[in-house]
């Protein structure tokens, strides 16, 4: 498929338009409900970048959203998150209609202006999610946040008054707390799939670390190691810190470390060469970080062996 160029909305109103749906009712604000949309069809597959915060609890949607270069079908509850400038594309199977229902909330970032939420909203991680690590939802929780998103339409859709804005965001601030709160248990709850995604990281740090890619290139970045796992790098720490405590960077720390005491006991090479091995420009960075680490520098770690 030919790549689309990317239709930047900056406003929540020209979103409206796009999709066939009436003026919005706050020009920073709108809570829509997918059924509303008109039927896009197969030939008008398109790529969006908003210039404003979504958040959407989708289900029976029978296109497919490429979204971090990631593709994910939707069927049952699915609630994702985009940023500001983050770029999605919508596709069709030809011959199709696109449908679904669910919810969705548009917010443009002046309307937190000057409230607490502006300066917290972007430390909620998911925001950098890719959608093929949505939130799952059971169908107690799919019931919890769509009462929050309908608390959120009903302020929406009343008089606006000078409470209105404030009713609003803490609706939003708890249902970015409860999306916190199950991301957490889907860390847990998918145990098998998130220790395979595990034991993926361990080896493709083994091999990196095994090559001469680290000569070449240095330690291993956790963008790269994230890359690896077709997984963004926010989410795979979320899921490492959850089963491990430890962070991706922690977790090259270590096998890392494995790598650096193998040489230190089992070869002659003196400090400065196993540093230049393990991808360091400096071998004050490589003693610095093992004894950091271990409590050791390297020359009383070998020693120990003696």
């Amino acid at each position: 498929m030919a790549n689309i160029q990317p239709h930047r909305l900056k406003t929540i109103s020209e979103y409206h338009q796009l999709m066939g749906l009436p003026k919005p009712e706050h020009p920073l604000i709108s809570v829509v409900n997918f059924e509303s949309i008109k039927h896009l069809s197969s030939d008008e597959s398109i790529s969006l970048v908003f210039d404003f915060y979504s958040i959407a609890l989708k289900r029976n949607f029978n296109g497919k959203m490429k979204y971090g270069q990631q593709e994910y079908d939707f069927d049952e509850g699915i609630l994702f998150f985009i940023a500001p400038g983050q770029v999605f594309r919508v596709e069709i199977e030809k011959g199709s209609v696109l449908k679904h229902s669910g919810w969705m909330i548009l917010v443009h970032p002046d309307f937190l202006w000057k409230t607490p939420l502006a300066k917290t909203i972007r430390q909620y991680e998911y925001f950098d999610y890719s959608v093929n690590e949505a939130l799952y939802l059971s169908e107690k929780e799919e019931a919890t946040l769509i009462n929050i998103i309908q608390n959120v339409g009903q302020e929406y859709h009343s008089n606006i008054d000078q409470f209105s804005q404030g009713v609003m965001i803490a609706q939003l601030e708890l249902l970015l707390t409860y999306a916190g709160r199950f991301y957490q248990r889907q860390f847990i709850t998918r145990k098998i799939t998130n220790h395979k995604i595990l034991d993926r990281l361990e080896n493709i740090i083994t091999q990196y670390l095994n090559s001469d890619t680290l000569t070449k290139k240095g330690l291993p970045t956790v963008q790269y190691v994230a890359g690896a796992l077709n997984l963004s790098p926010n989410y795979l720490s979320g899921l490492l810190k959850t089963l491990t405590g430890q962070s991706t960077q922690q977790h090259i720390h270590d096998k890392l470390l494995e790598k650096a005491k193998e040489k230190l006991s089992a070869t002659n090479l003196s400090v400065s060469e196993i540093a230049y091995e393990l991808g360091f420009e400096h071998s004050q960075s490589f003693s610095k970080l093992f004894k950091r680490k271990t409590s050791l520098s390297p020359l009383e770690f070998r020693q120990s062996f003696n």
